[in-house]
């Protein structure tokens, strides 16, 4: 059983990046109103930035590439992404999210096959 464990992980934790980078793809303009709307420095750069992120670091942590490397970078942005968009006090959806990021930050930390668990 534990050998299906990591890469069941891999796969799961990727796909939630990968999914978000194919839908800021098929719609960059509307991502970057989005982002604008919260206020994200060149909201016209930044969803480039975010799409490249989002696909190239879950890709790389599905295929086992650089998944140290990989997860830091994912890490890094679901940090960034909980801290600087999703943590208006008061709004229960963007908690959520915000929450549901730190969720993911804990789980990409897990997710490379050079993890050590506590």
């Amino acid at each position: 059983m534990k050998t299906y464990l990591l890469p069941l992980a891999r796969v799961l934790m990727s796909s939630l990046f990968i999914w978000d980078g194919v839908l800021q793809l098929r719609n960059p303009v509307g991502t970057a109103q989005y982002f604008a709307s919260v206020h994200v420095p060149v909201p016209d750069v930044a969803v480039w930035v975010s799409i490249a992120i989002h696909l190239l670091g879950g890709l790389a942590l599905l295929v086992g590439f650089k998944t140290r490397w990989a997860a830091a970078l994912l890490i890094l942005l679901c940090l960034g992404t909980a801290f600087g968009v999703h943590l208006p006090v008061g709004d229960q959806a963007n908690m959520i999210n915000f929450y549901k990021n730190l969720v993911m930050t804990a789980a990409s930390s897990t997710s490379s096959p050079t993890a050590r668990a506590a």
